[in-house]
C-alpha cells in the first residue's frame, strides 16, 4: 500500500495506552510543547517522496514537485528537497521560503492566476525554473518584465482541459468553467501573442492540473490525451519544439475508512503507459514530464493535538466536546465538509465507546471538527489525536477571533524539534498600528 492509502503516519504505534507517533508519545508532546499542536512525523514524509521518485522511475525524463500550497514551512521544503523533489509554488512568500532555506531555485515552478509584478521580478531574480503563464495578463506583465530587465523566462502554458474529475466542485481546477489557465481556443492566440510581441518568453510546454483529492485514474488519462494532442498540434501549426508537459498533481489520501484512493505506483504507471502510447501516436519524443503531488506528500505524515475542555449533552440529542482548537487551524470541515479519524491519545486501550461531536472553540455555530464519532468516554484535559491533517491545515489556518496560530513539531526516531513556533500575544499585535490622532 501506498502512503496516500494510510489514515495515520506510518510509525504510529500504541505504548502503555497512550498513542506515540515518530517514536515520541503525543502526550508528552503536548505537555512539552503545547495545545492544540501540530506534529509532522518526518519518516513518513520522506518514505512518500521516496515512493513518488520510485513510481516514475521507469520514466526516461521526469520532475517531482511537491504542491507547497498543501504546507509550506523552511523544514517542509529542506525535507522533500533532500529527497529529490522540486517544488510547485504559488506565491512570491512561497518563493522567499524556498530561497531561504537554500533550495535550489531551478526546481521551481511558479504557478497562479493573478501573478503580481513584484512576484514575477523576484522569481526571475532568483533564478526560478519555471514560470506557468495562466492567462492574457500574465503573458503581457511577464513580457514586459523581461524586456524592462533585459531577463528571458521560460514558461509553460496552463490551459483547461475541460475535464470534470469527480470531486468537491470548490476544488475543481481543470474545467471549462475555471478561473485557472487558457480554454483550448484561446491557446492559439496566447501562442501568437508571444512569438509576435514578447522575444523574451520562451514557451517550453504546456499545463493543466483537474483537481484535488482525486481518487479516479481514469481523469489522468484524459488529461494526458488532450496535452499530448495539443502539443502536437501548437509543434505542427507554429513551428515550436514544446518538449515539456505537467500533468499538475490532485490524488487523493484516505481521511477515513470509507475513501478508497489509489495507490501512487497505480497513478504512475496508469500516466506512463498513457503517454506513451500518445506520443507514439503523434510522433513525440524526449518530451519531459512534471508531476505536482501536494496534499499526497505532505497529508499522511499530519496530525493535530487538541485538548479536550466542555462538554455538553444535548437532552435526547448530540453530545459535544469542545477542544482548544477548531475552524482556525483546520478549516476544511467547515468549507468543504471534511471528514477525519481521531483517537483519544491517553486512553488507546479503553474499549468502551461512546458516540460525541468534536466541537472547535471559535465563536461560529459551522465550527465543528468532526460530526458523531465513536471513541472512549472523554473528559477534560484527555488528548485527541486528529489524523491526516499534514495538509490545508497549517497553510489555511487564520487568528480568527484573535487567537493565536498553533505551532509544529517534527517528530523522528522518538526525537521531537520545533518547526513552527507557536504565536504570542505579541505576535498577534505586532503589525497593529494606532494612528496619532486616536492617542
Amino acid at each position: 500500500m501506498s502512503v496516500n492509502q494510510y489514515i495515520k503516519p506510518w510509525t504510529t504505534e500504541v505504548k502503555d495506552g497512550h498513542l506515540v507517533i515518530g517514536g515520541c508519545d503525543v502526550v508528552e508532546l503536548v505537555k512539552k510543547y503545547g495545545s492544540p499542536l501540530y506534529v509532522i512525523d518526518e519518516k513518513t514524509l520522506r518514505t512518500v517522496c521516496k515512493e513518488y521518485i520510485e513510481a516514475f522511475t521507469e520514466y526516461p525524463n521526469v520532475s517531482i514537485l511537491y504542491a507547497s500550497k498543501a504546507l509550506a514551512t523552511s523544514a517542509i521544503f529542506k525535507i522533500v528537497t533532500q529527497e529529490g523533489l522540486g517544488l510547485d509554488v504559488v506565491s512570491g512568500g512561497e518563493i522567499y521560503t524556498a530561497y531561504k532555506a537554500g533550495i535550489d531555485m531551478s526546481k521551481l515552478m511558479f504557478n497562479g492566476n493573478n501573478k503580481q509584478d513584484w512576484e514575477l521580478e523576484s522569481a526571475l531574480d532568483v533564478g526560478v525554473g519555471r514560470i506557468s503563464v495562466d492567462n492574457f495578463h500574465d503573458i503581457e506583465l511577464l513580457g514586459k518584465i523581461t524586456e524592462q530587465n533585459n531577463k528571458t523566462a521560460d514558461i509553460l502554458l496552463r490551459i483547461t482541459p475541460g475535464i470534470d474529475c469527480h470531486t468537491h466542485e470548490y476544488i475543481q481546477t481543470g474545467h471549462l468553467d475555471s478561473k485557472f489557465g487558457f480554454d483550448l481556443t484561446q491557446v492559439d492566440d496566447a501562442v501568437k501573442l508571444i512569438k509576435t510581441t514578447y522575444p523574451k518568453i520562451n514557451i517550453k510546454g504546456l499545463h493543466a492540473h483537474i483537481g484535488s483529492q482525486i481518487f479516479d485514474t481514469a481523469g489522468y488519462v484524459d488529461e494526458a490525451k488532450i496535452l499530448v494532442k495539443e502539443l502536437a498540434r501548437i509543434n505542427k501549426e507554429y513551428g515550436l519544439t514544446l518538449s515539456e508537459l505537467n500533468l499538475g498533481g490532485g490524488l487523493g489520501v484516505k481521511y477515513v475508512e470509507t475513501d478508497t484512493p489509489p495507490d501512487i505506483k497505480h497513478v504512475a504507471n496508469t500516466v506512463i503507459k498513457t503517454l506513451l502510447a500518445e506520443f507514439k501516436e503523434h510522433n513525440l519524443s524526449d518530451i519531459e514530464l512534471y508531476i505536482e503531488p501536494g496534499r499526497s506528500v505532505i497529508s499522511t505524515s499530519g496530525v493535530t493535538l487538541y485538548t479536550a475542555g466542555a462538554s455538553k449533552q444535548v437532552p435526547h440529542g448530540t453530545k459535544y466536546i469542545s477542544v482548544d482548537g477548531g475552524m482556525a487551524d483546520n478549516p476544511r470541515p467547515a468549507m468543504y465538509q471534511a471528514e477525519y479519524t481521531c483517537d483519544v491519545a491517553n486512553k488507546m486501550d479503553i474499549t468502551e465507546k461512546e458516540t460525541v461531536t468534536i466541537a472547535g472553540r471559535y465563536c461560529e455555530s459551522g465550527d465543528i471538527l468532526i460530526k458523531e464519532i465513536s471513541l472512549p468516554p472523554i473528559v477534560s484535559g484527555d488528548i485527541l489525536c486528529i489524523y491526516n491533517t499534514g495538509a490545508y491545515n497549517y497553510s489555511m489556518a487564520s487568528n480568527y477571533n484573535r487567537v493565536q496560530k498553533i505551532g509544529m513539531v517534527l517528530v523522528n526516531n522518538s526525537q521531537s524539534d520545533i518547526i513552527v513556533y507557536r504565536e504570542t500575544l505579541e505576535d498577534l499585535i505586532s503589525h497593529d498600528n494606532i494612528p496619532d490622532r486616536l492617542k
